[in-house]
Formats: structure tokens, C-alpha cells, sequence
């Protein structure tokens, strides 16, 4: 399911940034991107992902930004004092040795020290700001979420309306089957066998027969109301019933011997696509 959600919080000298995106995705693919110096988080930023997030593509982006303080780093006095006797005896080779800076010495590596970081403090207030920006997000998949079943809901409501006109029309499909096929051995037979046509005519009706497919299709929208009511996540059974939804809007079609019952399979594959495409949103 799509969403965003942003937080940040103050860590010593340091603010933590936070940013949680979430992508459909049929199953669950978490990626946590995050610097060097946090990287001591990973396994707990994914944890905690993956227990609150069961389906989608997931992203979590952690950075921070120094706060500005007098004492936000500190000079390492050794490594500049050897950059610098190392300079000089570099320059007493040179012809026209080049002036540098201060600040082209604090950028040579290692000259500027991090402040010491007490991890463990760090870590917990990583975890709860990652557990609020979940939150959230959590929030707003949430909100979409209602809005998803309602219209999967109506589609529901759709498909029970066209299974109940299948139903109905069933019989006079059967009944004009009849009639053709008795009209077409009267016209070709002269003295035609009819409890051989009546058998006949039993065994076709069968072949034709659409009860069964129409009695699970019902199930499963039945399955499908169910199954949207439920706390915990329900994506994949969803997607499960989709496919046997199919399957049997499929079959009707291949047993239609009528127009309107070719018109029926056809609304009702339409309507099935459209809810598949939508769960693929829904945890």
C-alpha cells in the first residue's frame, strides 16, 4: 500500500532524520538505507519494520545533520602536527611551495574527531522515533485501507447481483436449448428416437449446467466480506480468492450457451480484476 511518513528527533549533538515509504508489493521487501555511523541500528530498524508491516515495499531512510555547537568535533592535535612537519619537509624540496589554509587542513582526513557517541542511548531513541514514524504510516495505510474495502465491498455487491441474474436466467437458457435442439431432429429425422433425445438433451443440460460454479462463486464473495473485517493482515488470502474467483467466472463462461450468460462471465471477470488490482494494495 502506498504511503509516507517523516520524523525526526534530537540525539546529543546530532537530529535524526527519519523518512518511511511503502510501495505495493506482493509479499514483504523491506530496505533500510542508512550512514556508516548508524549502522549499528540496521538489525533493529528492520525488526521492528517487520513486525508492524507485514506486506509491500518498504523503505526506511535514516540520516542525521550535525546541531551547531562549539563542540561538535574536535581537532585531532597529533595528525595535524604530522601534516603539518610533513608539509614543511615537502615544501623545502619544492621551488614555489603553495600557501594552504586552516580549513584545508581540517578537511584532510582524520583531523576532525567525531565526539564519542553513547550507542545504546542512541539506539533507543532511534527505535522510538522509527516507532512513531510507523505509526504514522501505519495511520495512514490505515485510512486508505477503509476507503479500499468499501470498494471492494461494492464491487461484492456487484458480483452478487450478476450471480443472481446467472441463477435466473439459467432455466430459460436450458428451456431454449431445448427447444433448438428438438426442432433440429424433428427437422432432420422422420421418425425420430425420442427417449434417446431425452437422454440426450439430460446429459447436455449437465455438461451446461452452472449451478455449482455460481454456489462457490457466493462462497467466496461471502469469504471475501469476511475476510475484510478482520484485524490481522489479509492481503495474500484476498489474492488467493481472486484466483479461484476467476476460475470460476472462467468456467461459467466456457459452459455459456446463451448470449446474456456470455455477457454475465464477462461483467464478472471485469469486476474480479478490479478487486485483484486493488488488494495488491492491501497488507
Amino acid at each position: 500500500m502506498t504511503a509516507f511518513a517523516d520524523g525526526e528527533i534530537s540525539a546529543d549533538n546530532l537530529t535524526i532524520l527519519c523518512e518511511l515509504r511503502s510501495v505495493n508489493h506482493r509479499y514483504s521487501d523491506v530496505s533500510v538505507k542508512l550512514p556508516e555511523r548508524l549502522r549499528f541500528v540496521e538489525a533493529d530498524a528492520r525488526r521492528l519494520i517487520s513486525d508492524k508491516l507485514k506486506r509491500g515495499k518498504i523503505e526506511c531512510a535514516l540520516s542525521y545533520k550535525k546541531q551547531a555547537s562549539d563542540n561538535s568535533f574536535n581537532i585531532n592535535r597529533e595528525i595535524v602536527e604530522k601534516l603539518l612537519s610533513a608539509t614543511a619537509g615537502i615544501e623545502a624540496l619544492m621551488n614555489n611551495p603553495q600557501p594552504f589554509s586552516a580549513l584545508e587542513v581540517l578537511g584532510f582526513p582524520g583531523v576532525q574527531q567525531e565526539t564519542e557517541t553513547d550507542k545504546e542511548a542512541l539506539r533507543d531513541k532511534i527505535v522510538r522515533l522509527l516507532d512513531s514514524t510507523l505509526d504514522k504510516m501505519l495511520e495512514t495505510r490505515a485510512r486508505e485501507g477503509a476507503q479500499l474495502a468499501q470498494l471492494l465491498e461494492d464491487r461484492c455487491q456487484k458480483i452478487n447481483l450478476l450471480v443472481d441474474a446467472a441463477h435466473k436466467r439459467m432455466p430459460d437458457v436450458l428451456h431454449n436449448l431445448r427447444s433448438k435442439l428438438t426442432s433440429r431432429v424433428l427437422e432432420m429425422v422422420a421418425e425420430p428416437n425420442f427417449d434417446r433425445l431425452e437422454q440426450e438433451l439430460v446429459l447436455l443440460a449437465q455438461k451446461l449446467d452452472v449451478a455449482e460454479e455460481l454456489d462457490r462463486l457466493e462462497t467466496h464473495v461471502a469469504e471475501v466480506l469476511r475476510t475484510l473485517k478482520q484485524p490481522e493482515p489479509t492481503g495474500r488470502r484476498l489474492d488467493f480468492l481472486m484466483q479461484e474467483m476467476n476460475r470460476e467466472a472462467n468456467t461459467l463462461g466456457s459452459k455459456s450457451a446463451d448470449r446474456e450468460m456470455t455477457q454475465i462471465s464477462i461483467d464478472l471477470k471485469v469486476l474480479i480484476e478490479q478487486m485483484r488490482e486493488q488488494i495488491q494494495n492491501i497488507e
